[in-house]
């Protein structure tokens, strides 16, 4: 299997960073009180240091909304957006699974978009690509058939979507779950983030899922100059 990222992505977003995780033989059951100690601190932070007008002000999350703009989303927020104003609306993050509170407090602590899926369900190659319009999606927790628009950005494997406007909202097939014992993370990263930012937030995520979810975990790291990993 293989992990792959259109060149057209590059030549729009040349400054574009992905890092990932690949996580085999991992133990996802259960929950931990420390990790859900971990999510309610950095609300906490988040709460004390931000409102809704300073996200406006904030460049690690105005990069994406430009990016959203670019290709038609300028309705949409990315996923750190969304968790921001989640807690910023007094929303409390709950439990869903050990996998998605960790990389849920590294989206948060570092303000980076961080999503991952089930490698033992998707089918054939990920790519990060422009989407044709007429690919399937269907969301997380549904059964409804949705389809991007053409031009929209996309995660899809060899048969359908994966992830919609970029890291807006994943799909129901590859969704993680306590029964998951091989996944692939991203932590995506464009400009002010940079290679160096997401060596040192990959080193943490990798870090948190040794200690909580066992199994071997491997780093990757995808630019301008590397577009194509093997899994």
């Amino acid at each position: 299997m293989k992990f792959k990222i259109e060149g057209k992505i590059f030549k729009k977003f040349p400054s574009l960073n992905i890092g990932v995780l690949v996580c085999k033989n991992i133990n996802n059951q259960g929950e931990s009180t420390e990790i859900l100690d971990l999510l309610a601190d950095q609300s906490n932070q988040i709460l004390k240091e931000h409102s809704v007008e300073t996200l406006k002000e904030n460049s690690k999350i105005q990069v994406w909304k430009d990016a959203y703009r670019s290709f038609g989303a300028k309705k949409y927020n990315c996923s750190i957006e969304n968790l921001y104003r989640m807690i910023l609306d007094g929303v409390k993050l709950k439990h869903i699974n050990k996998i998605v509170d960790i990389y849920n407090y590294i989206s948060l602590k570092y303000q980076v978009p961080v999503g991952g899926d089930d490698l033992d369900k998707v089918e054939g190659d990920i790519t990060l690509r422009f989407a044709l319009g007429d690919e399937v999606f269907i969301r997380l927790n549904s059964d409804v058939i949705d389809h991007p628009k053409e031009g929209e950005i996309i995660y899809a494997d060899d048969k359908e979507v994966l992830c919609r406007r970029w890291n807006w909202r994943e799909c129901n097939k590859s969704k993680m779950t306590e029964d998951s014992k091989n996944i692939m993370l991203v932590v995506e990263g464009l400009s002010p983030i940079n290679l160096e930012d997401i060596q040192v937030i990959l080193e943490h995520l990798s870090k948190l899922i040794k200690k909580f979810c066992g199994g071997e975990v491997k780093s990757y790291f995808l630019n301008l100059l590397n577009k194509e990993i093997e899994i």
